[in-house]
Parts: structure tokens; sequence; C-alpha cells
């Protein structure tokens, strides 16, 4: 029988935005993506002193391991893009707009050590808590990401993990290499707000 994954709890979790003080902290931090690895190490702190992105990285609070990151910036979703009866809709609640705003997941990694423990999943819910912030003075509607699809290999493939786990859709536009694909957190966000 196969040994159940213990999962990682938010209490498990100590975040901080990068900065130059970790770079003892990321020059060895491992990817099963090689250019995941090297983004963090090489570009992530320039980005972010560019105002270009942001960069969370995700601790480990028991080992103080580095157990991943998340890099957020801005982007926007082209309505044209959508499935015609979702533009459709948009139009019909008066949101007829070529672009609306969104939040995107530039880059999202996590420690081979620490894959399939729920990390990505409660990554994705902290962008969430970021946009329900970001709302309170500014409109955000759409999380977006560029995914990797592995066609090889089903256990590596961030496409059916966003698409299955996540509820992400695919943009209309094909992009085989990384298909954008976006979530439409509206309702999720109002049902958090309530909560709050």
């Amino acid at each position: 029988m196969k040994k159940r994954e213990e999962k990682i709890k938010p209490e498990d979790i100590r975040i901080e935005i990068i900065s130059e003080h970790h770079e003892d902290s990321i020059k060895n931090f491992k990817s099963y993506v090689p250019d995941l690895a090297e983004f963090l190490i090489e570009d992530a702190l320039e980005n972010q002193k560019k105002n270009v992105s942001v960069t969370y990285l995700w601790f480990h609070i028991k080992t103080n391991k580095l157990i991943g990151y998340l890099t957020l910036l801005t982007d926007s979703v082209a309505l044209k893009k959508l499935d015609p009866k979702l533009k459709e809709s948009f139009r019909m609640k008066g949101i007829d707009y070529p672009t609306l705003p969104a939040i995107k997941i530039g880059r999202l990694c996590i420690d081979e050590e620490f894959r399939r423990k729920g990390v990505g999943t409660l990554m994705f819910y902290y962008t969430l808590s970021i946009m329900i912030r970001i709302n309170k003075n500014v409109g955000c509607r759409f999380i977006t990401v560029d995914a990797k699809e592995n066609k090889d290999d089903q256990n590596n493939n961030a496409v059916h993990f966003y698409k299955t786990t996540l509820g992400f859709d695919l943009l209309k536009e094909k992009n085989k290499k990384h298909p954008p694909m976006y979530f439409d957190a509206f309702k999720i966000m109002k049902e958090l707000k309530s909560r709050i």
C-alpha cells in the first residue's frame, strides 16, 4: 500500500519577500525544472528591484529549509481570447472592456522534497489573499499563468495541476510550450471577503 503524503499546513510556513540577505538560502535551491531554479538564483531579485515582479520565498518553519517560491506580477486578460460564451456573459453584466485586470503567477516552484504536499495549492490561496488586499484599492478580477505542459509525464504537468486541482481554464489562444491559463477569482473572492 502506498504511503500517504503528509500535507504541509499554513502554520508550517514562513513567507518572506526576497532580498539580498536571502543569497545563502537560494543559492542551492533545486527544482525538477532547472529554469525555475535558475530564475530564482539569477533573476528574481533583479526583477523585483526593477518593479517587474515580487518573489515570495516559502520556508518550512521546522527545518528552516526553502521549500519553494512564488513570483507575482500584474497582467490583463483580453476578453476576445476568452470562450465566446464567457465573453458574452461579461458583456451581459455590463463589463464590455477589451481587457480586465489580473495578477499573474510568473513562477511557482516547489522543492522536490515538498512536492505533492499541498504547497502549490497554498500558494494559490496566498495569491487570492493578495488579490483581496489589492481589491480594497484597485480592481483585479483574474489570476493568470503561463503553465508548463509536460505531455510525457502527467505527474510533472503544470497544466493538469492548474486545471484539475485549482480550476483554471485555458485561454483561447494556442501556445503548446506554455499554455496561457486564467482563473476568474470573482466568486471565490466574494466568498472569502464575507468570511473576513
